[in-house]
């Protein structure tokens, strides 16, 4: 299960933003299919989303204050609990990558900044130029201050492997214009994603200062565990997220038995899922 994020969008972009979550979907997939892990299939779901300039991840995202993209990204381990996460990196492509190398060799589980992308070289992952993650209109819309209101674009992707094992990754730009060195939800284990074989991977997006208030992730899985099923706590989740903070936002979930679940309290929310058929 796959989202491109949730808010409003450009009317011009939601068939692209549609046809690229089917395409990260089919990527994920194609990774299941073949026995692969739910860690290998939410990986490569989100590279292909990072590289698709439609969506606030990789190339195209969102610039902040000072006209620079800060990446973040988070990806979990259902199996260990064990995650790895970056956060406000200018010079990473593909932040789940480095997300992901941290989570299997890092001593820590959250890296930022300059010290992510020293950690990035030093295990064999190049770096950019920051302005080979800016398009023409990130660039337009930074010198006119054109702002949309809770424009979406952050990309996510759980799944549940053949072995039963559970994974989530999220990976934004966060919002527009921005704080330097503002890191919102995305890339806090619990907030922005959550998975645990016990319960259920998450995937969250929307007003980041408002999803890590009710830590919306991890209240998802929690309600999982308490014997809900996917669905049913992907809607709770969103119904605590509008009661107690005035942010929207959206998740998919993919609980421990292969239920799905998707909810969102903003206009749109682009997202895909497919299962095995039994």
């Amino acid at each position: 299960m796959v989202h491109g994020g949730a808010g409003n969008i450009r009317p011009e972009i939601e068939a692209e933003a549609r046809a690229g979550v089917e395409r990260a979907l089919a990527r994920g997939w194609a990774i299941l299919e073949a026995g692969g892990s739910a860690m290998d299939a939410c990986q490569q779901a989100i590279i292909d989303m990072e590289d698709n300039p439609v969506f606030d991840a990789g190339i195209g995202a969102h610039l902040n204050r000072d006209g620079k993209p800060q990446l973040d990204a988070i990806l979990m381990d259902g199996r260990s609990l064990q995650s790895g996460a970056v956060g406000a990196v200018e010079r990473i492509r593909n932040p789940i990558v480095v997300a992901r190398r941290i989570l299997e060799k890092g001593e820590h589980s959250f890296l930022a900044g300059t010290g992510a992308e020293l950690f990035a070289v030093e295990n064999g992952i190049p770096l950019c130029e920051p302005e080979d993650l800016v398009t023409a209109y990130e660039r337009q819309r930074w010198a006119t201050r054109a702002s949309e209101t809770a424009a979406q674009g952050t990309v996510g992707a759980v799944a549940l492997d053949a072995a039963g094992n559970l994974g989530a990754g999220t990976s934004t730009g966060g919002t527009f214009f921005k704080h330097p060195g503002r890191i919102g939800d995305s890339p806090i284990i619990g907030c922005g994603c959550y998975a645990d074989n016990e319960s259920a991977a998450v995937s969250s997006t929307g007003h980041g200062e408002s999803i890590m208030k009710v830590v919306m992730a991890k209240a998802a899985a929690d309600l999982v565990a308490a014997g809900q099923d996917a669905q049913t706590a992907a809607e709770a989740a969103i119904k605590l997220l509008s009661r107690r903070t005035t942010g929207k936002g959206g998740l998919i979930v993919v609980d421990r038995l292969g239920r799905v679940g998707a909810s969102h309290s903003t206009a749109h929310m682009t997202w895909a899922a497919k299962r095995a058929t039994l």
